[in-house]
């Protein structure tokens, strides 16, 4: 299989195309022959372009590459090595909504031959690869693990944003379902991981890996996010203490502020289900997960505040939040806990314009029901900079001053212009 991808005898394909598939597609497709499979045919066509739909790579990315985007299952069946990267959220009620990993097994079910691999790098809960994604395969294809086909499992580590911390820099775990699959995976990606792999003793232990990774910096921020409150409690800032308390060699430098995204806000909610399942109903990550969801609530009631103070009819109040993805300088919406703090607060029938430079008015609009301002006021009895972007770090107060009234609260949540407001109330987390 290994010698069969170098030589081009044999295609790799990976199944899902969105932030993490399509950078896992080019950097193969730089090596080996790939077919990148995704089932939206608008993202398909956009990529036979040289652009990412995700707006994540320039059109350079794709230079060099042998790589056909697709999304016709009679190509697809021309793979024999298969990485399946579609995402994995959570519904309504946090519970994992494995929707798009079945429908790629299913997908997998329909093409896949006998001597192929399949590779799972989407973020699921232990024995969720070989517990609900392998029974899907085998029933379609009627194949059956170890004998007929491969199956691994690779922990997606991608971070949207990321220029330096990239596929090719980050040691990547690799898991098999036996010696022989864990020595294919793992030779497999080290044709693109310069940092080299980690060998995981078995298919559990890599998706317990991945999954313990984003629940560790969840818990991490809820901390911060409670000694925030705490904190402002005592009326001292928060990040002042950490600074100080950063000067002793082995703190751990986190910040509080709203965790959002696909990963860290997500992923915890698999192991706690699994772990409910089980028998056991999870104490410490869930208090965790609490905290950190109630922060854009918190957010909102300290505005509130402000303004009833500072103002004769709430009604007529308006505040400017500044930022609208789920973290600094990518285009990425989902899971934004923006979209919380602005539905907090126009619950309190505050009116509200939001503005970002990266994220896309229609986007928000379908995912969260409001758009971006086209144009903002100057009369603001509130700002929230929710999100630190670069196109943020220049502003100063003077600006600030330009768009608000006298007695306007300025909420920098993660402390960029502290030091720097002195116009306005100021506060940070």
């Amino acid at each position: 299989m290994y010698q069969q991808l170098i030589n081009k005898e044999q295609k790799l394909a990976v199944i899902g195309l969105g932030y993490v598939g399509l950078p896992i597609a080019l950097e193969f497709a730089k090596k080996i022959k790939v077919i990148g499979f995704d089932i939206n045919a608008d993202r398909v066509a956009l990529m036979q372009q040289k652009i990412d739909p995700s707006k994540e790579l320039e059109s350079s990315a794709f230079d060099g590459c042998d790589i056909e985007f697709t999304n016709d299952l009679e190509v697809l069946k021309q793979a024999t090595f298969f990485i399946v990267a579609v995402p994995t959220p959570v519904d309504e009620h946090n519970v994992p909504d494995l929707k798009p990993v079945i429908r790629a097994s299913e997908t997998i079910g329909k093409v896949i031959k006998k001597g192929d691999y399949v590779v799972y790098e989407s973020t699921v809960y232990p024995g969720c690869t070989e517990e609900d994604c392998v029974p899907v395969i085998e029933k379609l294809s009627g194949l059956k693990m170890v004998t007929d086909y491969k199956i691994g499992y690779s922990p997606e580590r991608i971070n949207p944003g990321d220029k330096e911390h990239t596929i090719t820099t980050i040691t990547k775990v690799v898991s098999g379902c036996c010696d022989e699959s864990l020595d294919v995976i793992a030779k497999v990606y080290e044709l693109v991981v310069k940092a080299g792999v980690h060998r995981a003793s078995s298919i559990k232990v890599a998706e317990a890996a991945k999954i313990i990774e984003n629940t560790q910096r969840d818990l991490n921020i809820a901390l911060m996010n409670e000694l925030s409150i705490i904190f402002d409690r005592m009326n001292i800032n928060t990040f002042e203490v950490l600074e100080a308390a950063g000067t002793k060699w082995n703190f751990l430098r986190f910040q509080p502020g709203l965790v959002g995204g696909h990963c860290i806000g997500v992923d915890p909610y698999y192991l706690t289900y699994k772990s409910k399942e089980l028998g056991y109903d999870s104490q410490v990550i869930l208090a965790g997960r609490n905290i950190n969801d109630g922060m854009a609530g918190y957010v909102a009631k300290k505005v509130l505040q402000h303004i009833i103070q500072h103002t004769a009819n709430v009604k007529d109040a308006r505040v400017l939040i500044m930022g609208a993805t789920f973290k600094e300088n990518v285009s990425d919406i989902r899971n934004s806990k923006v979209a919380d703090v602005v539905k907090e607060l126009q619950s309190f029938s505050l009116n509200v314009d939001i503005t970002d430079p990266h994220a896309n008015s229609d986007e928000l609009k379908h995912e969260y029901g409001f758009s971006l301002t086209p144009t903002l006021q100057n009369q603001y009895d509130a700002v929230i900079v929710t999100v630190p972007h670069a196109d943020y770090k220049n502003l100063d107060d003077t600006y600030f001053a330009s768009i608000t009234k006298d007695n306007a609260l300025i909420f920098d949540l993660k402390g960029t212009y502290r030091n720097s407001i002195k116009n306005r109330t100021y506060r940070s987390l």
